[in-house]
C-alpha cells in the first residue's frame, strides 16, 4: 500500500479510538444515575471500574489473539461488544437492575473496549516504523478526545431531548439505548479498514537510521521480565492518579462550586459545569497522548515518565489545598495531560524494549495495569466519598501523590534507554 493508504488506516484507528474513548465521560452520568435510581457513589462507580477492568484484561487477551486472527476481525468483534454493552445497559436501567448494568456496560462493553483499543495501536505501529512515537500518540489521542465528544455533544443533547416530568434527569434507559444504536455502526465501519501491512513492508523512501538500528538490536536482546514489571508499575501508578479524577471530576468540581456559594444548584446548569470540565480536560488528555509521545522520541521514554510522574506529585499535593473550582479544574487538566501522556508513550516504549514481533503480546499484557488501576483507584475514591464526605478529596489527592512518588522512584532506578543505544553503537552488542 502507498503512504496515503497507511494514513487512512491511521485515521480509521484514531476514529475507532474516539468512539471507544467516550467511556471517559462516565462521570457525566454519575450524579444523574445516583439521583434517578438512588444508588451510592460506590454502587454507581462499580460500572465504570468494571468497564476499565475488563478493558485491560481483554486487551491482554486481544494482544495474544491479534497475530492469529488479524486486526479486522478483532476490531469488528470489539465494536459489536461495545455497542451491545450500551444496549444491555439500557435494558438494565429500564428494569432498574444494577447487576445487569455491571454485566452489560461493565463486562460486555469493557471487553469490547479492550479488543477495540489494542487493535489500532498495535496495527498502526506496524505501518509507521519511521514515526512510531508520533503516530501511536495520534491514535491513542483519539481515545482521550472521546470524553469531549460525549460530554459536550452527544450526552447533553440526548438527555435534554429525553427530559420529562417523569425523567427530570433525562430518560437514561433511552439515552443508553440510543448510544448503542449510534456507536455500533460507527465502530464496525472504522474497524473494517484495519489491516496489517504486507510482509516485509517498509515505507517508501525510508531507511532505518543508526539509532533505529541500535534500538532494534536492543529489543532483540532485551525485554527482560524485570523490565516488563518496572514498565507495568510505572503505567499503573500514572493510571491510578489520572483515572481517579476521570471517574469523579464532574461531581468534584460541582461540590467545590456549591461549597463556595455558586449561583447554580442541582439541575442542568450545574451538570453543564461538570460537563465543561470533562470536555476541557479531555482535550488535555488527548493532546497529552500526542505531545508526550512526540517528546519521548527526543528525550527517551524513561525520562518522559520521570517528568510526568514527578510533576504530578507536586500538583496533587497542591490540590489538597485548593478550594476554588476553576483552579481545581486547571490542575485536573494538567493531571489528565500526563495521564494521556502515559498512554501515548507506552506503545513506543514497548516497541523499543521488546521489538515489533512481540509488540501486540507485550503491550496487551501491559494494559492489565489499566485494568488494575481502573478498579482500584475509582473504587477507593468512591469509598472515601461515601464515608468521609468533604474530607474525601484531601485523602484521595494525598494517596495519589504517594502512588506517583512510588512510580517516580522506580523510574529513577531504571536505566535510560539512550545510554543503552550509545553502548550498542560503541560496542556492537
Amino acid at each position: 500500500m502507498n503512504t496515503t493508504n497507511r494514513w487512512w488506516i491511521a485515521g480509521m484507528g484514531t476514529f475507532l479510538q474516539l468512539c471507544l474513548g467516550t467511556v471517559y465521560a462516565w462521570s457525566f452520568f454519575q450524579k444523574p444515575l445516583m439521583a434517578t435510581f438512588g444508588w451510592s457513589n460506590a454502587q454507581t462507580t462499580w460500572t465504570f471500574s468494571l468497564a476499565i477492568g475488563f478493558l485491560g484484561l481483554s486487551a491482554a487477551v486481544g494482544g495474544l489473539l491479534l497475530p492469529r486472527v488479524g486486526p479486522r476481525k478483532l476490531a469488528l468483534t470489539g465494536g459489536v461488544l461495545f455497542g451491545l454493552g450500551f444496549l444491555l445497559a439500557a435494558v438494565a436501567l429500564h428494569l432498574k437492575l444494577l447487576p445487569l448494568l455491571y454485566v452489560g456496560y461493565g463486562v460486555v462493553g469493557g471487553i469490547g473496549l479492550g479488543l477495540g483499543y489494542v487493535t489500532p495501536v498495535a496495527t498502526v505501529a506496524r505501518w509507521f516504523p519511521d514515526r512510531k512515537g508520533l503516530v501511536t500518540g495520534m491514535v491513542v489521542m483519539g481515545f482521550g478526545f472521546g470524553a469531549l465528544l460525549m460530554s459536550k455533544l452527544i450526552a447533553p443533547l440526548l438527555l435534554a431531548w429525553t427530559r420529562t416530568d417523569v425523567y427530570p434527569q433525562g430518560n437514561l434507559p433511552l439515552v443508553f439505548g440510543l448510544l448503542g444504536v449510534v456507536f455500533l455502526p460507527l465502530t464496525l465501519g472504522a474497524g473494517y479498514f484495519l489491516v496489517n501491512p504486507p510482509a516485509g513492508y517498509v515505507p517508501a523512501g525510508w531507511t532505518p537510521s543508526a539509532s533505529s538500528k541500535n534500538a532494534i538490536r536492543i529489543s532483540e536482546t532485551g525485554g527482560s521480565r524485570g523490565q516488563f514489571v518496572a514498565m507495568w508499575v510505572l503505567f499503573f501508578c500514572n493510571i491510578c492518579a489520572g483515572i481517579a479524577l476521570v471517574g469523579f471530576q464532574s461531581p468534584m468540581i460541582q461540590d467545590l462550586y456549591l461549597a463556595r456559594g455558586g449561583q447554580y444548584h442541582e439541575g442542568p446548569a450545574l451538570a453543564a459545569l461538570g460537563a465543561t470540565l470533562i470536555a476541557i480536560s479531555s482535550i488535555f488528555n488527548g493532546a497529552g497522548r500526542f505531545l508526550w509521545a512526540g517528546l519521548s522520541d527526543r528525550i527517551g521514554r524513561v525520562q518522559t515518565f520521570r517528568w510526568m510522574l514527578g510533576s504530578q506529585v507536586g500538583v496533587f499535593l497542591l490540590m489538597t489545598q485548593v478550594s476554588h473550582p476553576w483552579v481545581f479544574g486547571g490542575l485536573v487538566c494538567y493531571i489528565l495531560l500526563c495521564y494521556g501522556g502515559g498512554f501515548g508513550t507506552m506503545p513506543s516504549f514497548v516497541l523499543d524494549v521488546f521489538g515489533p514481533a512481540r509488540m501486540a503480546r507485550v503491550y496487551g499484557a501491559i494494559l492489565t495495569a489499566w485494568a488494575a488501576g481502573g478498579i482500584v483507584a475509582p473504587l477507593a475514591v468512591a469509598a472515601l466519598k461515601d464515608h468521609l464526605g468533604k474530607r474525601a478529596s484531601i485523602w484521595a489527592f494525598g494517596l495519589a501523590a504517594g502512588c506517583l512518588g512510588i512510580g517516580l522512584i522506580i523510574s529513577l532506578l531504571m536505566p535510560d534507554e539512550r545510554h543503552a543505544e550509545q553502548r550498542v553503537a560503541a560496542t556492537g552488542k
